[in-house]
């Protein structure tokens, strides 16, 4: 089976899309298919090489002088590799592939993400659609793809072959006891809502600090409002880590606090890690949480109720130490290899005469 990836870039800032793409590109590469990617390049790119996947650089700007040229570069593309699957992870590439679909073979998937985004339901166009979740699905027959479309594939990240085993991974020294959140800086991560948590579990908690791992948008707004606290030296921003484990391994609790969340790709990792785990129930959240055996749930927005179940983890070490031991149970399911020999699975329904497994 030939297999064409197309995303908008490859770099390694920690986008969740690009991270599930990368992984499946390289196991389906070892698995022995002929894997390529399409994308405008990034740091990625020598992973991919050396697992064996073909790049090829097209920068995918959305404006219209760089569209046409697009097109001219894709369908060379598509002449010289022929796949059997076009696998696009972002809205552009699936307006792509499905507007040169009427004059090619090949069978069309995408992967929805965020299906909260209103360009979302432009990746319904595919043959098959990739849900990461079932709140996922759930969400996208909503909004009127048709079932018979859907497929739920939920997210893993352990053995990502973008990082290395976890025996060599060294924790970071941390102040303790520490509470964790990997997320992007923006306010749909609900990180207003944590930063207000810790201002009161900081009271009850003399020795507690908060570190918050991850770039974006609204950083500067989250560390003037961190600033503004009776408690801003013991808030810590810490900036994208192209590896967080050695972060998860000194955390006592991590929290993910998001308003909207198809999956939450960092509470697999902190489970891996031994963190007691405090995460919003919303979306996917409490899928990758198995509904509550594997960390608690709080509502989505309630900054209250977060600094309730913070504190009393804090303040009760034979609870935190039940809800560390949670988290690591069952995890065989979050595999990266799950991912793809179900992913795989999807285009044989597409492509059944070439698929090996």
């Amino acid at each position: 089976m030939r297999v064409l990836h197309i995303l908008n870039h490859i770099q390694k800032i920690g986008n969740g899309i690009v991270n599930v793409a990368v992984d499946l590109a390289c196991l389906q590469a070892q698995a022995g298919y002929d894997v390529s990617v399409m994308s405008g390049g990034g740091d990625y790119e020598t992973l991919l090489a050396d697992h064996g996947v073909t790049h090829f650089q097209v920068s995918q700007t959305r404006t219209w002088p760089n569209l046409a040229r697009v097109v001219v570069q894709y369908r060379a593309i598509i002449q010289q590799i022929q796949p059997d699957i076009v696998h696009a992870h972002m809205m552009t590439g699936a307006l792509l592939a499905r507007s040169l679909k009427l004059w090619n073979q090949y069978g069309l998937v995408t992967t929805v993400h965020n299906e909260f985004q209103a360009s979302a339901n432009l990746m319904g166009l595919a043959d098959r659609v990739i849900a990461v979740s079932q709140a996922v699905s759930q969400s996208m027959q909503q909004r009127g793809i048709p079932q018979k479309k859907l497929r739920v594939v939920t997210n893993g990240t352990l053995d990502s072959p973008r990082a290395g085993s976890p025996k060599d991974c060294l924790p970071v020294f941390l102040q303790r006891p520490a509470i964790t959140t990997v997320a992007g800086m923006n306010s749909r991560k609900g990180i207003t809502e944590l930063i207000t948590a810790f201002e009161r579990v900081a009271l009850d908690c003399p020795e507690a600090h908060l570190y918050l791992v991850g770039h974006g948008p609204d950083k500067e707004k989250f560390q003037t409002q961190a600033h503004q606290t009776r408690v801003a030296d013991r808030i810590h921003f810490e900036g994208f880590q192209s590896d967080p484990r050695a972060y998860l391994l000194s955390t006592d609790v991590f929290v993910l606090a998001s308003h909207r969340e198809p999956f939450g790709l960092a509470i697999s990792e902190a489970r891996e890690a031994g963190c007691a785990i405090v995460a919003s129930r919303v979306d996917g959240i409490p899928e990758v949480l198995e509904q509550g055996r594997a960390g608690l749930l709080v509502p989505p927005g309630d900054s209250q109720a977060l600094a309730i179940t913070i504190t009393d983890l804090l303040q009760n070490s034979t609870k935190l130490n039940y809800w560390k031991e949670q988290a690591q149970k069952n995890l065989d399911w979050l595999n990266v290899t799950r991912v793809a020999n179900e992913t795989l699975q999807v285009y044989g329904e597409l492509k059944p005469n070439c698929l090996t497994i």
